[in-house]
């Protein structure tokens, strides 16, 4: 699935093109220095990117800001202008932001981007334009590898958008034991709940309640009764704290989480893929220029598992800034 046409000719690119990212950027270019109309502006109506400053906006979470600052500085780096709009919200906030062309770039996490426009296209949502559509949208455990994910989600996501080159680095939401409660009762994977006899407490993001992964999900794959106790920092130290402190059972908490190693803490392995892989992955406005993708890829091309946690390591523990930690990270590999 393509972007809308553009009533400028060879200004847009289609998704498969943004993916790509590469060899367009000098045609680009050369049309700007011809041409008295903006290269890189679409029709408005569809949404999406219409010249002027990227908008760069980042979920309520730090790690995603860092993600967010990191693709800023490559994108000022390219000699593009930027906008930064960090600490959103969730992707209920967000995504419509997005689709209506307010926000051009995001850092997302494939398998969850996924899960939200299956649920969006089996409810009738925007998404939802034909029968095929709902089909190609809802996501396969037997085949949720990033490579399915990010050949699915090119086919599914609004004309207004797309995805650029998914990041080797995930951030999973991973349900997570302290080593004592592993221990006592022989916890492995998340089907080893079910043996604890009674419904299951974990603490996370109110919205957990409803992801496919949720209660419900954990019912049907593992067997397993589990209810949510709220705490509104996405995994954050408060979530720990409930863990750690014996309040809940489980927590939801990010796999690139510094707290984990920090905490000595048990991530519960699954099987079944309840959760689908969540590599970063960059969610753009579909008519975003060439050169804006090239220079987002080239993030995406060195952030691995370890990276990600060493910048989230420098952030929780250092207590540093965003632009800090992605200035420092993108001079290190000679991105600057």
């Amino acid at each position: 699935m393509t972007a809308p046409s553009n009533s400028r000719p060879g200004k847009q690119l289609t998704r498969r093109g943004l993916l790509a990212g590469v060899g367009a950027t000098a045609g680009l270019l050369a049309l700007s220095a011809c041409s008295d109309t903006d290269p890189f502006a679409v029709d408005q109506a569809s949404g999406g990117y219409s010249g002027g400053p990227i908008i760069i906006g980042s979920q309520q979470y730090y790690s995603n800001e860092i993600i967010a600052e990191l693709y800023a500085q490559m994108l000022e780096k390219a000699g593009l202008t930027v906008t930064r709009q960090y600490q959103i919200g969730q992707r209920e906030v967000y995504l419509p932001e997005l689709e209506a062309g307010k926000i051009h770039v995001i850092p997302e996490y494939g398998g969850n981007l996924l899960e939200y426009y299956s649920k969006t296209s089996a409810s009738g949502g925007p998404t939802a334009t034909t029968a095929t559509a709902t089909a190609t949208a809802t996501p396969s455990r037997a085949a949720g590898d990033t490579a399915s994910i990010q050949d699915t989600l090119l086919r599914t996501l609004p004309h207004s958008l797309t995805v650029l080159n998914p990041a080797e680095a995930t951030d999973q939401d991973s349900l997570t034991v302290t080593k004592a409660t592993a221990q006592a009762h022989s916890l492995t994977s998340i089907g080893d709940l079910a043996s604890l006899g009674r419904s299951v407490t974990i603490a996370a993001n109110s919205e957990f309640t409803t992801r496919p992964y949720g209660p419900k999900g954990l019912k049907a794959v593992y067997g397993v009764d589990a209810s949510v106790t709220p705490v509104e920092d996405s995994g954050g130290p408060l979530t720990v704290k409930a863990l750690t402190d014996g309040t809940v059972d489980v927590a939801d908490i990010y796999s690139s989480d510094p707290a984990i190693r920090a905490k000595n803490l048990v991530i519960l392995s699954d099987p079944q893929m309840l959760i689908l892989p969540q590599n970063v992955t960059p969610l753009v406005s579909a008519s975003l220029p060439a050169i804006a993708a090239t220079a987002i890829n080239r993030v995406s091309a060195l952030l691995t598992p370890d990276e990600l946690r060493s910048l989230n390591q420098r952030s929780t523990g250092e207590k540093l800034s965003s632009k800090t930690i992605a200035t420092d990270w993108l001079t290190s590999k000679k991105l600057l």
